[in-house]
């Protein structure tokens, strides 16, 4: 009888999107064939100590964290010490996607189109004023290091900027003021190791009730609309296929990511990274993997062999 695979399956954590990534470790359970696999839960929120003491039994580990302490890097370095293999990005690649202000200048330096930005700091808060006089208006105010649009708000005016600073500084030290792109938003899919795979593209059309794809209407059923593959022209697809190949690349990012992105009549703007995105049957990703021929439980096996796979 062949030996079943241990998985650590992490999910949980002390971020804000606790919640969401609790939901996406049950499904991700659900979909491990429980003949194949022998998954061992832990949340890293109370959980750190006996994973360590479990390590050497542990063959691979899936991270379903989201956010700080997750997502940035610190979850990756703790499980490189203790020798247990990943999916997704190590170190290096995840703490520079989930830093928005370093990610937008390594996009840059790789040739892609980002909107134009301006980073504040607690400490020292450019005025409203200052900011609309660089940017314009209206403005994308979001916190640094957080993921699900947490914190995040759009203003019309100086007033609502100065509202939506102080939001996003209740979420973090230190926040991103970006100039605001009309059109339509996608997100593209990366999977593979030394050879990359580019997945078909997610349009998401938040619902009439929703300025922008936030929280609510991220994760509330029927909010918004997605639609997979894409409708767009084969010249557009291909274009934004690459955009979500060379942020991977640029990013130094590894087994799969989710670039999201905006297109209008001036091109495709791209917006942030996600290095461990959502992780349900309806996910963004999960819809772009099945798209492409690879159902939910098929999508979560590959990740495995993967992270295996990594040198």
């Amino acid at each position: 009888m062949t030996k079943k695979l241990c998985v650590a399956l992490l999910a949980g954590g002390r971020s804000g999107e606790r919640e969401v990534s609790l939901k996406g470790g049950e499904e991700v359970f659900r979909a491990l064939d429980q003949n194949k696999y022998e998954v061992r839960r832990y949340d890293p929120a109370t959980d750190l100590v006996r994973l360590a003491a479990d390590s050497g039994e542990i063959d691979v580990a899936f991270i379903l964290l989201h956010g700080p302490f997750g997502e940035d890097g610190t979850m990756q370095g703790f499980l490189d010490m203790l020798a247990i293999p990943y999916q997704g990005s190590g170190v290096l690649g995840s703490a520079l996607a989930m830093d928005k202000n370093i990610a937008k200048i390594m996009y840059r330096q790789a040739g892609l189109q980002v909107p134009e930005w301006r980073m504040a700091k607690r400490s020292r808060r450019p005025s409203s004023a200052e900011l609309v006089e660089q940017l314009g208006l209206p403005l994308v105010i979001k916190p640094l290091h957080q993921g699900s649009s947490l914190g995040m708000s759009i203003a019309a005016t100086e007033g609502e900027l100065a509202a939506g600073l102080d939001k996003a500084f209740g979420f973090d030290k230190q926040v991103m003021v970006e100039e605001f792109i009309e059109g339509r938003e996608i997100t593209g899919g990366v999977i593979g190791n030394d050879e990359l795979t580019a997945l078909p593209l997610v349009e998401v059309i938040p619902g009439e009730d929703y300025r922008f794809f936030d929280y609510e209407a991220k994760y509330l059923p029927g909010a918004s609309r997605e639609v997979c593959p894409a409708e767009f022209d084969l010249e557009t697809t291909a274009k934004a296929q690459q955009y979500a190949l060379a942020a991977h690349r640029v990013l130094n990012l590894e087994v799969y990511s989710r670039t999201d992105m905006i297109v209008n009549d001036r091109g495709i703007f791209v917006l942030e990274t996600n290095t461990i995105p959502g992780m349900t049957p309806t996910s963004l990703l999960p819809q772009a993997a099945a798209a492409h021929g690879l159902p939910f439980p098929l999508f979560i096996e590959r990740l495995l062999e993967l992270a295996l796979l990594k040198e």
